[in-house]
């Protein structure tokens, strides 16, 4: 990494944790931009150039976790089961997450802004790499079993995010996870190679 974008990362990190430093202290809905960017010494102008919004504060991840979780997909052996791959990949990414996935549900559970936020867990960056990586490793040809399960671990991966009770340890969460990513797994298995016609 050279200096300029050394100094990048910095200052991404410097206004995400002056902001959710004031969001756990104040609440979300409490806190303005104009205040983040203050805490941080830099301006408005400066916060909307490293995130699009208050949401994204939450939920963006670090940008040098995406070597991490392109490495989770890289290590996945060429003939090893889609749905397997999926699964591991979901969990170790949420591992990676273990310090951040249970403050977004503090904040959740506190802000009705932020429960009613359609943003996703895992955040964006992740979702667009996981479908790069999903198509790649589907066959020429019908892509629909390939996108069903994916989409089928993302529910199951939201499922167990949404009863994840309140005073339930981050090791908890993990085994919800595996849980739900088994049952959905189970379904999955005869997925049609393409749809039929009736």
């Amino acid at each position: 990494m050279g200096l300029r974008e050394s100094k990048k990362l910095a200052a991404w990190r410097a206004i995400r944790t002056a902001a959710l430093e004031l969001f756990e202290e104040r609440g979300f809905e409490a806190v303005s931009v104009e205040e983040i960017a203050a805490a941080a010494n830099v301006s408005p102008r400066t916060f909307f150039n490293y995130f699009a919004s208050k949401e994204a504060v939450v939920f963006d991840q670090d940008p040098e976790q995406r070597e991490h979780w392109r490495a989770l997909m890289a290590d996945r052996p060429a003939d090893e089961p889609l749905w397997d791959s999926l699964t591991a990949i979901l969990v170790g990414f949420n591992q990676l997450l273990g310090d951040r996935i249970p403050l977004q549900r503090r904040l959740k559970d506190r802000s009705p802004a932020l429960a009613q936020s359609s943003w996703e867990v895992v955040g964006e960056q992740f979702l667009a790499d996981l479908r790069e990586w999903t198509t790649s490793r589907t066959p020429e040809g019908d892509p629909m079993p390939a996108a069903l399960k994916l989409n089928v671990a993302l529910a199951a991966q939201n499922t167990a995010y949404q009863t994840w009770g309140p005073d339930e340890p981050f090791d908890g969460y993990l085994e919800r996870l595996k849980c739900c990513l088994r049952q959905a797994g189970a379904g999955t298995a005869s997925t049609p190679s393409s749809a039929s016609n009736s």
